[in-house]
């Protein structure tokens, strides 16, 4: 498992960067205890590895 540290975004773009899938932001929302795919100020983040198969767009309630 890998991290990185951003200053503010969001997670599309950083899913999209770095998973190469926007709609997997929500993997690395839930690997980081995160509901919001706004971030704010510096955050050091958990990334998942890249499953081009691995389903994402809509969290589960």
């Amino acid at each position: 498992m890998r991290s990185i540290t951003v200053a503010g975004g969001n997670l599309f773009r950083i899913a999209a960067e770095q998973l190469g899938d926007a709609t997997q932001w929500i993997r690395i929302a839930r690997l980081n205890g995160l509901l919001d795919p706004m971030l704010t100020g510096v955050v050091t983040l958990k990334l998942p590895e890249r499953d081009p198969g691995a389903g994402g767009g809509v969290a589960v309630q």
